[in-house]
């Protein structure tokens, strides 16, 4: 066999022969190669990363410019791998996991211009005789070589270009060998990391079956990946570190191994099935109404509608290819509205898209009442909630931003913050202690109590009520959330303590409202003005309204400005009523009020029944909305013996007077 190139190997010629079965050991370079660019018998597919394989980025590698997370480096000609230019070790980290070598297959596949393919060479080799298989974990190894698999895909199966040598083929299957042998013997002991190391040999061993240990690889992993997934899961199929972005992207691995899996006859067990089914439904029910997710914890906010598509031409289920399609094909799911409890989100919507609603106006509001997640990618972010309206996000989770603790601001940091979220802060403080240990900031106290107590989804309305009780602060946070007729929320924020402290009420806008927000006062209203949303509370004395700067971060390393809405009082226990009405069309009149003087919103502090009056006049229609409030432990409405408790009642009557409905919850 052939010369190795890296410096972590012989320098004499190599014999190679043992890393395959025995009838491919007898095999010259140049008759092994032949034999990988024209078997039939190995079905596989590459899954690019549609950001790091966009040709604008190719291109510009054919120059060494190489750009991650929004930063372009100039690279000498001889690239330094161990040597970071950016401040970022994510940088560094995407560099070394090769997305763009399947970006450079694309290229070479769709042009057949040959300096695609001696660009992979170039920096294929380049990367074999330099970097020791120990650098950087784990993981960064198991995505590499998914990716020079997947460019194999363009560059061998389904190419021959000539710049791909015997030679070289000789020297990146010894090192794609040397790779999975340490992988194999390094995996990551749990959660995501560990699935896509585990996917990586799974689909090695499916690739090159003439590996002498691909037997042994295949059925260790596919075992491990059947294990891994009960781990990485949930009961109801969210998955464990609570990111909706990780989520999508661990469900992307186990969708191509489900769907490789079939390709080469190999049977996945049945509960393998079912959970990435379960995994499927939280994914319908997330994507928001205009195809994104939202970013809650660590994640950027972006599409993964085409898992719907994978997971319906997988399984079947019309509800996958209508959210798939945004309402063209299929038909839409059951419910409008879901709960995933055991990792307490809740998804609100107004509809699925008719005749009468277009699918991207539908309203729609996620909750988080669940736990920080394992791992370190959880936000500071108990009972917060994103809301999206009209083909646009009005009230966002900001997102992550970034990694990197280094620099004056620390924005790791800020973006995990409970200031970061649509919640309450008190005093300024994170729900859960988050302090530097060992060179970073970590999460380090108890998280708060948490308790979901009410989840009611009826035709015309849906009522949310959740508990926080932080270790850092002697105040407990219930948030109850309305979704009146399909139309708008009303938050309700009952703050209970023995003493008084500062309490800011926050909802972080979407970058189309920067400097777009106004306060208006009435009689008996505040409101708050912005593109296609008004807040509006009752107005009381002593609530301080203001104005903030505060980013969003939809993609890593990016972040636009946008206003924060806050609402501040000094209290020891206290109550915030906010209606938020999303519109389309002309700006509507809001007004809310007490009528009866003791028993408004605050009376829900005494246990007692608490009503308001809301009333809108919008598009050439006036109605006035009643709410009637019962604390958890009274019973404020008749209802028959046996009957479940009832925690508010809506009625809503025209200018006229005449009821038009009544929803009870």
């Amino acid at each position: 066999m052939l010369l190795a190139t890296s410096q972590h190997q012989p320098s004499e010629k190599t014999d190679r022969r043992h890393i395959f079965t025995t009838p491919f050991r007898r095999l010259t370079a140049e008759a092994l190669l032949q034999h990988f660019q024209t078997r039939p018998t190995v079905h596989y597919f590459p899954v690019p990363d549609v950001v790091e394989t966009a040709r604008s980025k190719i291109d510009h590698i054919l120059d060494n410019q190489f750009e991650f997370n929004g930063e372009r480096h100039q690279l000498p000609g001889s690239i330094q791998w161990l040597t970071n230019p950016s401040n970022d070790r994510e940088w560094q980290i995407l560099l070394h996991k090769f997305y763009y070598a399947v970006g450079l297959g694309m290229a070479y596949h769709e042009t057949h211009a040959p300096h695609y393919a001696e660009k992979w060479v170039e920096l294929t080799n380049s990367w074999i005789g330099t970097v020791p298989r120990d650098f950087l974990p784990s993981d960064v190894a198991g995505r590499r070589i998914q990716n020079w698999i997947f460019a194999h895909y363009y560059f061998v199966s389904n190419g021959q270009p000539h710049c791909v040598t015997p030679e070289f083929y000789g020297s990146f299957l010894e090192s794609l060998h040397q790779q999975l042998s340490y992988l194999r013997d390094h995996v990551t002991p749990a959660r995501n990391h560990r699935t896509l190391e585990l996917c990586a040999i799974f689909l090695a061993a499916i690739v090159f079956p003439e590996f002498v240990e691909s037997s042994e690889w295949l059925s260790w992993s596919k075992d491990e990946l059947v294990k891994n997934i009960h781990s990485d899961l949930l009961p109801d199929g969210v998955h464990c570190e609570q990111s909706t972005d990780y989520h999508h992207l661990v469900l992307k691995n186990y969708l191509w191994i489900k769907k490789l899996a079939l390709l080469n006859q190999i049977e996945m067990p049945a509960e393998f099935d079912l959970l990435v089914k379960k995994a499927l439904e939280f994914s319908l029910y997330s994507h928001r109404p205009d195809g994104m997710i939202p970013a809650l914890s660590d994640g950027d906010s972006r599409c993964f509608l085409d898992l719907l598509q994978q997971g319906y031409e997988l399984y079947g289920g019309e509800d996958l290819l209508y959210v798939a399609s945004r309402g063209a094909q299929g038909q839409p799911p059951v419910s409008r509205s879901k709960g995933f409890p055991h990792a307490g989100y809740y998804v609100l919507r107004s509809g699925w898209g008719d005749q009468t609603e277009a699918y991207q106006d539908e309203r729609y509001l996620i909750f988080d009442c669940g736990p920080l997640g394992v791992g370190n990618h959880g936000h500071v972010d108990l009972l917060s909630f994103e809301a999206y309206a009209y083909g646009t996000p009005l009230i966002m989770d900001p997102g992550r931003y970034t990694y990197d603790e280094s620099g004056p601001v620390n924005w790791r940091v800020r973006f995990r913050s409970t200031a970061a979220h649509n919640t309450v802060l008190v005093d300024g403080l994170n729900q859960t202690r988050y302090e530097w240990k060992r060179n970073r900031f970590k999460i380090s106290g108890p998280e708060p109590e948490r308790e979901s107590k009410a989840f009611i989804h009826e035709p015309g309305f849906d009522y949310l009520h959740g508990v926080a009780r932080s270790h850092e602060y002697p105040v407990v946070h219930e948030r109850k959330v309305l979704f009146v007729n399909r139309e708008y929320w009303v938050i309700v924020d009952l703050l209970r303590a023995p003493e008084s402290h500062t309490y800011d009420l926050l909802f972080h806008l979407s970058p189309p409202a920067q400097d777009q927000v106004s306060i208006m006062v009435s009689d008996n209203t505040l409101a708050i003005h912005s593109p296609k949303l008004i807040l509006a509370q009752p107005l009381i004395p002593n609530v301080r309204p203001s104005i903030l700067e505060g980013f969003v971060s939809c993609v890593y390393g990016e972040k636009q400005r946008a206003p924060i809405v806050r609402l501040t009082q000094h209290d020891s226990s206290t109550c915030f009523l906010t209606v938020l009405y999303p519109y389309k069309g002309d700006e509507p009149f809001i007004s809310i009020e007490t009528p009866e003087p003791d028993r408004g919103p605050q009376a829900l502090l005494l246990g007692e029944r608490a009503s308001a009056q809301i009333t809108i006049t919008h598009n050439g229609h006036r109605y006035t909305d009643e709410l009637v409030f019962t604390d958890e432990t009274t019973q404020a409405f008749e209802v028959p013996e046996h009957a479940s408790p009832k925690h508010v009642r809506v009625s809503r009557t025209n200018q006229e007077g005449r009821l038009l409905f009544r929803y009870q919850a």
